[in-house]
């Protein structure tokens, strides 16, 4: 094992693949990231397979396999391609999903047809065009990376330079026209950028896997960060690790084809940034989900208890009473009883009676009393549609000007929704805490 990790790092053609398939991870991470957001992720597909009838006219021209004839016959075929994509859209009601369908069958299928015209040949077998349809990284020689390193130093440069521009045209396009940008440049530049970073990658990765390495980084990292240019980078890290985990295992695995491993290693970090991402993974956001649940039920429960209070002339309530108003299943009942009656709030009596405490009530009263207001606020949400309430926002502790408070507590008032039952610190002196007192409420 460690003779076979030391081969790794002395063998000259493992080290030159290990730099192209990072350079080529790092600028698939940081276009890719445009192309996503753009919601452009089908134009790297599109390009991909356009580009297979490109490299099979490079080679009927030059005779021979040359990465610079194919990455200049691929970058042509994926422009006129892309072109293509842009005049359906323009010019019929072809709406852009099956124009790149379309465009994406269209030149594969011819592509396909030069590739089995090309292999019937004499020198077919050895062209290595086949290479580019499942890629093969342990084809690539010095002069093939040398070639795919400059054009993506090239590209993450161009990137780099341009990124606030790319930005504004990818969030704000009408705003960017709108101060003097070049707009149409601008978008015909970043469709060069991906075309540029699928061409490159087409020999590593091929034709049918070259999308993934495109998007799969930036997918990965969009769940990590709300900011583009941290995610730029994060995707670029992504694809680099990618492209080098994939190339390590590919050397250290006999058989097993690097292109795959690469994508198999991106997708992998997509679906641990997918379960485990602080802010967007599923996880925590399961985790947000059961709270909100919890603190939800925990508010209903202790609103009900209020309006019982408020409505019936005793103080205790049994939990089939609860449950009859509240749609809790037993077990998640007991368990917010219980964790009421921990912090204080709610007290059991007998067999399972509940009712609330002095501290109980002053929190279900000002429960009860933001759920009213904000039902006031909904019946007349046009007179008030102007401070942005949301339903899940507390109104009484909103920044609202003191008369617009003072207009909501009115109209309870007039509707007859005021709530009647006033915790003792509020105002101890008022008949109905008195009555709440005389049924052992202490």
């Amino acid at each position: 094992m460690s003779e076979t990790f030391v081969s790794i790092w002395t063998d000259a053609n493992t080290q030159w693949v290990l730099i192209g398939t990072l350079l080529l991870g790092l600028a698939s991470g940081l276009i890719g990231s445009f192309a996503l957001l753009k919601k452009q992720s089908l134009i790297g597909d599109a390009m991909a397979h356009a580009a297979l009838p490109g490299i099979c006219i490079a080679f009927l021209i030059h005779g021979a396999k040359s990465m610079s004839w194919f990455i200049i016959g691929a970058a042509l075929s994926g422009l006129l391609a892309t072109f293509f994509i842009e005049k359906i859209i323009k010019l019929s009601r072809i709406k852009e999903d099956t124009s790149i369908g379309l465009v994406l069958s269209v030149f594969f299928g011819f592509g396909i047809v030069l590739l089995t015209y090309i292999n019937h040949q004499s020198k077919g077998n050895q062209s290595g065009i086949d290479d580019f349809i499942f890629g093969q990284a342990a084809s690539l020689v010095g002069a093939d990376v040398k070639l795919i390193s400059a054009v993506a130093v090239l590209l993450i440069i161009i990137t780099v330079v341009l990124f606030k521009e790319l930005k504004l045209l990818t969030f704000d396009p009408q705003f960017a026209q709108g101060i003097g940008l070049p707009t149409g440049l601008l978008n015909g530049l970043l469709m060069t950028l991906i075309v540029g970073v699928v061409v490159i990658g087409l020999q590593a990765v091929g034709v049918i896997l070259m999308s993934a390495m495109l998007i799969t980084p930036a997918i990965a990292a969009r769940y990590w960060t709300e900011r583009l240019d941290h995610m730029v980078i994060i995707a670029g890290a992504i694809g680099a690790f990618s492209g080098v985990f994939g190339t390590l295992l590919s050397t250290t695995t006999k058989g097993m084809p690097t292109g795959p491993l690469i994508i198999v290693a991106a997708t992998i970090i997509f679906l641990l940034s997918m379960v485990f991402a602080p802010k967007r993974g599923l996880l925590m956001k399961a985790i947000r989900q059961s709270r909100l649940r919890k603190q939800v039920a925990r508010e209903q429960v202790l609103q009900t208890l209020y309006d019982f209070t408020e409505q019936e002339y005793r103080q205790y309530f049994h939990e089939q009473e609860i449950m009859k108003k509240r749609p809790l299943s037993t077990s998640m009942l007991r368990n917010i009883l219980e964790s009421l009656e921990k912090e204080e709030l709610v007290r059991r009596t007998g067999d399972a009676l509940w009712g609330l405490t002095e501290k109980g009530l002053t929190e279900a009263y000002h429960i009860t009393l933001r759920n009213r207001l904000m039902e006031v606020y909904l019946m007349n949400e046009m007179n008030y549609a102007h401070f942005h309430i949301r339903q899940d926002q507390a109104i009484d502790l909103l920044q609202l000007p003191e008369n617009v408070l003072a207009e909501l507590r009115q109209l309870l008032k007039q509707y007859g929704r005021e709530p009647l039952v006033l915790p003792p610190n509020m105002n101890p002196g008022k008949r109905h805490y008195r009555r709440y007192a005389s049924l052992g409420g202490k």
